[in-house]
């Protein structure tokens, strides 16, 4: 893509406008794999930050949130992470997978 082309962008009216587009971009299975893997350590370490009251720790978070589903994207989803175009609502998503995948609705595999 040049400098001159742009990508375009679709204005969603809300989250769950938003939502199907969001599990368009998350077919593969080892992306939503490391989605969910990264969502467990964040958790862990909001865990581990309460228990031991070192909020120094809360400086990972987003290492290891956007870390695992960065190269779920890159590597094998081999798509551009929605979070560099709608950011709270792609933050909101990963959530949403998330519970999804832990109750049963949205499986790892496709």
């Amino acid at each position: 893509m040049t400098q001159h082309q742009s990508i375009k962008v679709t204005e969603y009216q809300s989250f769950k406008e938003f939502y199907p587009f969001y599990l368009s971009q998350h077919n593969n299975s080892v992306c939503r794999l490391l989605h969910f893997i990264g969502s467990l350590v964040v958790l862990a370490i909001l865990a581990s930050v309460v228990i031991s009251g070192s909020f120094k720790w809360l400086v990972a978070l987003p290492v290891a949130g956007y870390g695992f589903a960065w190269v779920g994207h890159f590597i094998f989803e081999k798509n551009r992470p929605a979070t560099f175009t709608y950011p709270l609502y792609s933050f909101a998503g990963d959530w949403l997978m998330f519970w999804e995948i832990l109750t049963g609705k949205i499986s790892f595999k496709q």
